[in-house]
This record gives C-alpha cells, structure tokens and sequence, in this order.
C-alpha cells in the first residue's frame, strides 16, 4: 500500500517487513495416518513410492461413492497423500478430484466437510491448482464450511481461501461471497491457530479496498486494538499488520480510534519490539495526518517523546525508516498550519 503526505508518497512499511508477521499455510495440521488397518499400510506405500497413480484414481472414483465410508476414507487418504507428497498435488488435480472434493465440502456429515476442506487446501499448495479450484466453485463451499464447519475445518477454510487469494482476481469474489465477517469471528473467537489463519488471510484480501471496508463494518478493530494490546498472545505483528492494510480509510481510522487504538499504539512504540515501533508510528502517523483533534489525542496519550526516541536511536535500520525533526513533529502536534515545504512529521520507507 501506498499513501501519500505533504505531496510526497511513501511506501508502506508493511511492504517490506510482514514476511516475518505472517506464516504462510502450509499444510493442514489435521492429524497423520490412521493406524492398525490395511488402508494406512496401503497409504503409506503409496507416500513413499514414486508410483501413487492408481491409488489416485481408485481414490477419486471413491469420492463419489454411496458410502459415507468410503468417502471418508478417500478424502483423508488424498488429504493425507496432498499433504505429504507435493508431487502428488499436481496428480490429484489433473486425476479429477477437484470437483468431488468440493461436493463434500457442502455436506452435512462435519468429518465428511473436514475431510474435504483439508485435502482442497493441501491440493492449493500447487500453485498449478489455484486457478482449478476457484474456476471449479470452491469459494462459496468454503465460505460455508468456515461459518458452520468443526474448528479445525472453520481453519483449514481460512487457510484455503488465504491460498486462493493470492490470485488478485479472486480477493473481491471471496469478499463478496461473505468470508470478511467470518473471518474477523474467527480472529475474535477461535483459538491461536485460528487468529493466525484469519489474520493472514484478512491481511491478503484487505489489499482490497470494498474488502477493507467489509472488515471495518465486521467490527474487526476491537479484536486488533484487544490482541494488539496483549504482548503475550503472539498476535501483536500480525493485528498491527492486518491494521496498517487498512488504516487508509477514513471509516478505519475512526474506529481504531473509538475502540482505544491510539493507547495502544503509543504502548507499542513506548516498549514494543523495533518492528512494533516502526509500524506503530507509521499507524500513528496516518491517524494523525488530516486530524487536528487525533493529533491532540495522540499528543495527549505522550506519544512524542517515544517518536522522538525512534527516530534518533536503535537500529540503522530503524534510522533509516523512520525520521521525525522533532520542531516540526512539535508544530504538527500543535494544531498550527504547516507549509507544503516544512514538513511536519513524516517517514522515510526503504524498500
């Protein structure tokens, strides 16, 4: 994201550092092998062969099966050979498992739907696939199994559609399909797991702008502001990321601002980590930019010290990024009006 101040435009700086904010989905974490059956002697020759062809189609001819069983079996031997395997993905796909696949992502057996949104999440990890699975329907299938799935399904759903949307044409299809308000629930409700998928996965489709605004109507900054604040949930990087994708809108602002953001924001660049100061301030700064009243609350909240402090110690790195004089970080605090040539308060972001 870009924004622009004092006629110049900046880069945000969650372009550059979120990498180490966010995990990427890498696999379901759904459990391993059955044991004490034939069915897991045959699955794990077949993860270990080089050959898993005919397995594959006898699998995917069982997807399709009158026996729920059956079902079962072949969807969590896919799963399981999807995730294992990653030459298998590409197999899977092209053996026509997609579609199947999908079909029991709309049942009403909660294992069944598990089973589904797992091995369609494993199949995304090719990126062959991607293109596949969207233009076969799994958006809405999965939409559905992340309001009314088991958590673990409610997760592998989020991770699934965070797959899918790293395809930019797919972002606004899964907003419109219903997944932002089900996602800021899981990130609210569910546990680590949870508010780690839902994050990463608001963080890629809030690139969006009508998906930004979804998020804010969803009620998404009370959860950041909450897991902002507490330093021992792991989700600080993560909510001050999926913030600053949408700190932009002015409907964002306002809310952060409502649900006791700028507190927060202060504490972290008072006793956060160096990445915490750095996209606090950014944040802070963009609250700041066109309100005289939030820069009397920021200003109130003591949050000049701590800039001043960030931009003239700690890392080269953070000198680099962040520069704030402080007269002119005083007049921009002060409510005076500020000249296009002296530049109040601004920061400088080094791609």
């Amino acid at each position: 994201m870009n924004f622009t101040y004092m006629g110049r435009s900046f880069d945000d700086l969650s372009n550059g550092d979120s990498s180490g904010a966010f995990s990427d989905c890498n696999s379901d974490r759904s459990g391993e092998f059955p044991t004490g059956s034939s069915q897991s002697r045959r699955l794990l020759i077949a993860c270990a062969s080089d050959n898993s062809d005919e397995l594959i189609r006898h699998l995917v001819l069982d997807l399709e099966s009158c026996s729920i069983e059956e079902q079962k079996q072949a969807a969590m031997e896919i799963r399981l050979l999807a995730k294992n395997k990653p030459e298998n993905r590409l197999k899977i796909a092209k053996a026509g498992a997609v579609r199947p696949l999908i079909s029991l992502i709309s049942c009403t057996d909660p294992q069944l739907q598990e089973y589904g949104v797992t091995a369609i999440l494993n199949l995304s990890l090719c990126d062959e696939n991607k293109e596949l699975i969207a233009a076969s329907g799994a958006i809405k299938p999965l939409v559905r199994a992340l309001m009314s799935g088991t958590p673990t399904a409610k997760e592998n759903a989020a991770c699934a559609l965070l797959r899918l949307s790293q395809m930019e044409e797919n972002k606004i299809a899964i907003g419109r399909s219903g997944a932002i308000p089900l996602l800021v629930n899981l990130l609210e409700s569910g546990g680590f797991r949870g508010k780690k998928d839902a994050s990463t996965a608001l963080y890629s489709l809030c690139s969006v702008k009508e998906n930004k605004i979804r998020a804010v109507k969803a009620g998404i900054m009370r959860p950041l502001v909450e897991l902002m604040a507490d330093f021992g949930s792991n989700m600080v990087d993560k909510s001050a990321f999926v913030l600053s994708v949408l700190v932009s809108m002015p409907e964002a602002r306002t809310a952060l601002v409502e649900e006791g953001g700028i507190p927060v924001l202060v504490e972290l660049v008072e006793d956060g980590t160096q990445r915490q100061k750095e996209i606090a301030a950014v944040i802070l700064l963009q609250i700041c930019e066109d309100s005289v009243l939030y820069r009397t609350m920021v200003a109130r909240e003591g949050a000049i010290p701590p800039l001043v402090a960030l931009s003239q110690s700690g890392t080269n790195r953070a000198k680099q990024k962040v520069r704030i004089p402080g007269r002119n970080l005083r007049q921009l605090f002060s409510g005076r009006p500020i000249g296009t040539t002296d530049v109040a308060f601004h920061f400088l972001f080094l791609i």
